[in-house]
């Protein structure tokens, strides 16, 4: 079988060769070409140690990303390409790095460290395909099997305890038997990885076509208490609604899986109801109610992304959607709509109608989402017409405000709050002499001049 490889690859391969050594595209590429897909970079493996891959790649730039542990990045025509030499390896114990390695003299030892056998194949123009451990079979399969015994591969790194979980999501495949039962036995240890990693992981499969298949995986595994405890309470928990016919946790998965594959509104889905076991109360007819549940879930999701060290940019805007996500229930007007704009960020609005559709087509079958394209229609039309939802749209600021008297403090940002929802309620006057009558109408007669 032969594989086309973009000319760059084929370059450090045939370069590796020239110069006496094996060289290989290895792992996720082999894995992703033969899935018919695109792979999103290549890794050469070669039996030529650190030195040598940089004296034969001497006329073009290279970094020591780690020569101890065998690794040259090789940059041709722009592309960076790691260059590993064979190798086996011992315990990842700090959660980042092996212990030890050792440089071996064939591939096959090689593949025998590597997590799946869907990851374990080999290929260059000359051998072909190296598959040791009959990846290429797993893959028609749709299976993700450990290399080897299952419990030592998982001791040497327990984060493949969850790749395992985010190959079988991103790529629609079963874990096969003796590789779950290791997940399972061991999964606690995946507290001993470090948060960077899991959190690496865990969004990889928010992100895939079907998270909830990912997040059933991780209970079935025992992950959740340990990658995600906030959904735990959820697990079971009956709405005793009748516009919900899903418990909590159902819900939230089917949202998860119904959200564009945006980081931000996958896990805004995801954290969205996580406040409601903590706010249910019953009404006399036996109805449930979450009164608050959108703020407490704010609350959970920004404690939650803050232990996962997720980017703090990112975590504002996750705690904003959901602390909002209820206001289409509202029967806005213009100004009210504006208002929203302005609170939720012109960033985050579009988004925040994509997590509302989600959620509202996973409450029943006979839900509708009309009318929250009827609330994005007028959006859309504010911002195509360029209307006034912020203080910096004014024709005026708090310099002009102190030019014709106003003295400086507090009372400067009043005054253009003030003018704010007078140009909200009626664009027409956002003009300076318009707006400067209004604020001297309002408060010039106060000791503010």
């Amino acid at each position: 079988m032969k594989i086309n490889m973009p000319p760059y690859v084929t370059f450090i391969l045939d370069r590796l060769e020239k110069g006496g050594f094996q060289a290989y595209i290895v792992g996720g590429s082999i894995r992703d070409i033969l899935l018919d897909k695109e792979p999103n970079d290549f890794d050469i493996t070669t039996n030529a140690m650190p030195d040598y891959i940089e004296k034969i790649f001497e006329d073009k730039k290279t970094i020591n990303v780690g020569r101890e542990f065998g690794t040259i990045k090789v940059i041709v025509d722009d592309k960076e390409v790691e260059v590993t030499t064979f190798r086996k390896e011992g315990n990842y114990s700090d959660g980042r790095r092996p212990e030890w390695i050792e440089f071996v003299p064939d591939i096959e030892d090689d593949l025998a460290r590597r997590d799946f056998t869907i990851n374990a194949m080999a290929y260059n123009k000359k051998t072909g395909i190296v598959d040791p451990f009959n990846g290429k079979k797993d893959l028609e399969n749709k299976i993700i099997r450990s290399v080897g015994n299952p419990i030592e591969r998982f001791k040497e790194d327990y984060l493949r305890i969850l790749r395992a979980v985010r190959f079988s999501t991103s790529l629609d495949f079963e874990i096969e038997d003796e590789t779950f039962k290791a997940g399972k036995k061991y999964s606690s240890n995946i507290s001993k990885v470090s948060v960077e990693r899991i959190t690496e992981e865990f969004f990889k499969i928010i992100l895939s076509p079907k998270p909830s298949k990912g997040i059933n995986y991780m209970k079935e595994l025992d992950l959740l208490d340990i990658v995600l405890p906030e959904i735990v309470p959820a697990i079971g928990f009956n709405q005793q609604n009748p516009h919900h016919d899903k418990d909590v946790y159902n819900h939230i998965l089917c949202v998860v899986d119904s959200a564009p594959p945006i980081l931000k509104i996958r896990l805004a889905a995801l954290f969205h109801d996580m406040g409601k076991p903590h706010t249910l109360s019953v009404d006399e007819k036996g109805i449930g109610h979450f009164y608050g549940h959108d703020k407490i879930g704010s609350e959970i999701a920004k404690k939650a992304l803050k232990r996962m060290k997720a980017p703090g940019k990112l975590t504002e805007q996750v705690a904003i959607l959901i602390r909002e996500h209820m206001t289409h229930h509202a029967k806005f007007k213009e100004k009210g709509l504006k208002r929203l704009i302005r609170r939720v960020g012109i960033e985050n609005i579009h988004d925040l109608f994509e997590l509302q559709k989600a959620d509202r087509k996973c409450s029943n079958k006979n839900a509708s989402i009309e009318h929250i394209l009827d609330m994005e229609k007028k959006v859309d039309n504010i911002l195509e017409k360029k209307e006034v939802y912020e203080i910096n749209q004014l024709n005026i600021d708090g310099e002009d405000l102190i030019e014709i008297g106003f003295k400086e403090g507090k009372i400067i940002g009043d005054i253009l709050e003030y003018l704010l929802e007078k140009v909200m309620e009626n664009p027409s006057i956002n003009k300076r002499e318009e707006l400067e009558k209004l604020a001297l109408k309002k408060y010039a007669t106060k000791p503010y001049i």
